[in-house]
């Protein structure tokens, strides 16, 4: 765990006086996905439950050098039946979040979204990148990189709202949103333009709340104050934005690749809008990626369940 992943040790410290969060990992049947899910145990963030086939995850963990012993497992035949007993865990109330593990992401979300055994609610699910880019002060929410591939206006009040309750789950001070264009002016020529604009409207009138959100805004300008200010654009957000919302999956996911590769960025994941967080990993992540996804699903745990109380 390297210095410069201090934005994500902040993360995983504002959960060392928590319980850990009891979740269930999909399918755990190789080396990065079982070390991740031990791990994450080992420094108290979960009490994981693994859902696989007991000889393969038994196998994994003797080859790696793993305990596993503490932890339950429910044994089950293949991905897709593992997909489906840990969404029937939560549903149970026996899981608070889901983590992905050696199974194909589609195979998980099916079993997710499904209306009459899945975790849906009235929120579209999108996902959001918690990136930590060495040199930004902060960490940076991107979304949505991973789900939607071209939604709708109305799909993107749901992905945004997700990334607002995300960054004040996670305590950010104040949250800060960019809507994402390839430039700062509205265009007719250029739907995402209008888009940003028609969502900032919606801003005013309350059908999203608690962020100061602006677009469209070009990314230069959303993230670097001295470019807002050649463009003599006045706001809240340019140049200080936290939360960038991209048009689209392709625009979300080489903005997300081009931090990690480029920017030599760390990129723990979430999945919003079903009835607990899920966390996708990939094969790539490093070890303190994992913890700090966990770290996020046990935030936005938590504040789903103080919400409910408030609620309650």
């Amino acid at each position: 765990m390297e210095s410069r992943h201090v934005k994500y040790h902040e993360l995983i410290a504002q959960c060392r006086n928590l319980a850990p969060m009891p979740l269930a990992v999909v399918h755990p049947c190789d080396r990065s996905s079982l070390q991740g899910a031990v791990e994450a145990a080992q420094q108290g963030l979960i009490a994981p439950t693994l859902v696989g086939p007991r000889e393969r995850i038994v196998s994994v963990a003797s080859e790696c050098g793993l305990s596993i012993a503490d932890y339950p497992i429910v044994d089950t035949p293949f991905s897709e039946a593992s997909a489906a007993a840990a969404v029937q865990l939560v549903r149970e109330g026996k899981a608070e979040a889901l983590m992905k593990g050696s199974l194909h992401t589609d195979e998980l979300m099916a079993e997710v979204v499904r209306r009459d055994s899945g975790l849906r609610t009235g929120r579209r699910i999108s996902h959001c990148f918690v990136m930590d880019v060495p040199g930004h002060a902060d960490p940076l929410i991107v979304t949505d990189a991973a789900i939607n591939i071209a939604p709708t206006l109305e799909e993107k009040v749901d992905i945004l709202q997700n990334a607002i309750d995300l960054a004040h789950a996670l305590r950010f001070p104040e949250v800060r949103v960019a809507i994402l264009s390839a430039m700062e002016t509205v265009n007719p020529k250029v739907p995402s333009t209008i888009e940003a604009a028609a969502l900032c409207k919606m801003m005013d009138r309350g059908q999203v709340t608690a962020a100061l959100v602006d677009g469209p805004l070009a990314l230069d300008n959303a993230i670097d104050a001295e470019a807002a200010r050649i463009k003599h654009i006045e706001s809240p957000v340019a140049g200080r934005a936290n939360v960038l919302m991209v048009p689209d999956l392709e625009a979300g996911n080489m903005l997300a690749k081009s931090l990690s590769f480029l920017a030599g960025a760390d990129a723990a994941g979430i999945v919003l809008g079903a009835r607990v967080p899920i966390i996708l990993t990939s094969r790539a992540d490093s070890l303190i990626t994992r913890l700090a996804s966990c770290a996020v699903a046990a935030l936005v745990a938590l504040a789903r369940c103080e919400a409910a109380k408030i609620e309650g």
